[in-house]
C-alpha cells in the first residue's frame, strides 16, 4: 500500500502507517465513529506498519 502511494502521490501525502482492521466502528445509524479511529491511532504510537 505504501509503495503504491509513493508511486502515485507526492512524498508529503504518503502515509507513514497503514492499519488493516476487520470492520470500521459504526454508530447504530451506520455513520463511522471517527473519534474511535483517532483513539486507535493514538494507541498505536509511531509504528511503521501494523495489522489488527
Amino acid at each position: 500500500m505504501i509503495e503504491y502511494c509513493r508511486g502515485k502521490l507526492p512524498n508529503f501525502m504518503v502515509p507513514k502507517t497503514v492499519v488493516f482492521i476487520e470492520e470500521l466502528p459504526k454508530t447504530s445509524t451506520g455513520k463511522i465513529q471517527k473519534f474511535v479511529l483517532r483513539e486507535m491511532a493514538k494507541a498505536l504510537g509511531s509504528t511503521r506498519l501494523s495489522r489488527m
